[in-house]
């Protein structure tokens, strides 16, 4: 891997609380990688030491080699996306994405030049003399991607910045997202709570949890087998399976196990999770989510196509199993 950015041991501490706890993570020239974790995991607190704008209690941060752990934000390679964006209302549209170089000394006709070029990448070409506040929310996060890209940093932080907009322009931004980072080969570190969200932008997702990585690599690989239960739940729906268990006993597993929904299927007789009694169903258009209990009184979740010919209701009895080579089997 070519290393762009690295933190070495990072902690950050408020009294005795610890918002980061040894956090050791390497970000790879041109990746996309997503900080995915709940409120209090400590990704935005990484963000911000990335960003320059906290110093950490120990450890270091590294960018193209330097060390970057007490440099000011002015003077890192780096830019941030913020979530309310923090454009300036009373400049252009212009003058916002070429605010940074104006900082550097950019003389006015060479940076109107770059902040052009700039609205055009992002997909605003008409948008150079309008003010903030005639463009659609997501026309202002396309701005403020401007701003930050047109200083050409090496690493683009960005913190939740589709947290504001509705579920479809949300979607709309995602693919919009990938398609600029890779037209520009930037590296992004992006902040989110959202699983969706991380699965569609990364190629390197980092699964954060008290303060600490729970898990990290690539998006297919950290749903398809993640390496602890937190890790299990939190990138995506899963039923989590005690050690010991009668149905972990059934599946021969050595250690706690994970099942996604789409995993589970109902069969006709028999199957390795044993009967189970079904007690919700929820229709999510492409797909129905059924919440079950089995006899031992393990809560199962899992899921069925819309459109397909079996029935339930609930009540119903239904036999479960699952594939073992879905079957995940937890280190934590």
């Amino acid at each position: 891997m070519n290393a762009l950015a690295a933190v070495g041991s990072l902690t950050m501490r408020y009294g005795p609380t610890a918002a980061l706890d040894d956090v050791s993570l390497t970000i790879a020239a041109g990746s996309y990688t997503v900080l995915l974790g709940p409120s209090g995991s400590g990704k935005t607190t990484l963000l911000s030491i990335l960003g320059g704008f906290l110093q950490p209690t120990s450890g270091s941060v590294t960018i193209k080699g330097e060390d970057c752990t007490m440099m000011p934000p002015a003077r890192r390679p780096t830019a941030t996306v913020f979530q309310d964006y923090a454009l300036f209302p009373h400049m252009t549209v212009g003058d916002n994405v070429g605010f940074g170089l104006r900082m550097r000394g950019v003389e006015r006709s060479a940076r109107d030049e770059k902040a052009r070029a700039m609205l055009a990448t992002v997909g605003l070409p008409d948008a150079f003399a309008r003010k903030p506040h005639q463009l659609s929310g997501g026309q202002r996060q396309r701005v403020a991607l401007a701003r930050a890209l047109v200083v050409e940093p090496q690493l683009l932080l960005l913190d939740e910045p589709l947290g504001a907009l509705d579920l479809k322009l949300r979607r709309q931004m995602q693919d919009e997202l990938k398609s600029l980072q890779q037209r520009v080969g930037t590296a992004f570190v992006h902040v989110t709570h959202d699983q969706e969200e991380a699965m569609a932008l990364a190629d390197h997702i980092v699964v954060m949890n008290k303060g600490r990585i729970e898990d990290q690599g690539p998006p297919q690989r950290v749903y398809a087998n993640p390496r602890t239960a937190f890790a299990a739940s939190f990138m995506g729906e899963s039923t989590l399976i005690p050690v010991a268990s009668p149905v972990a006993v059934k599946l021969k597993a050595k250690g706690q196990v994970a099942l996604r929904p789409e995993h589970i299927e109902i069969v006709s007789a028999g199957g390795n999770l044993g009967p189970a009694k079904i007690e919700g169903i929820v229709y999510q258009g492409s797909f129905i989510r059924i919440q079950a209990r089995s006899l031992d009184d393990l809560a199962l979740v899992f899921a069925i196509r819309t459109g397909t010919e079996l029935a339930v209701a609930i009540g119903d009895t239904v036999n479960l199993a699952v594939a073992p080579r879905h079957v995940m089997e937890l280190g934590g």
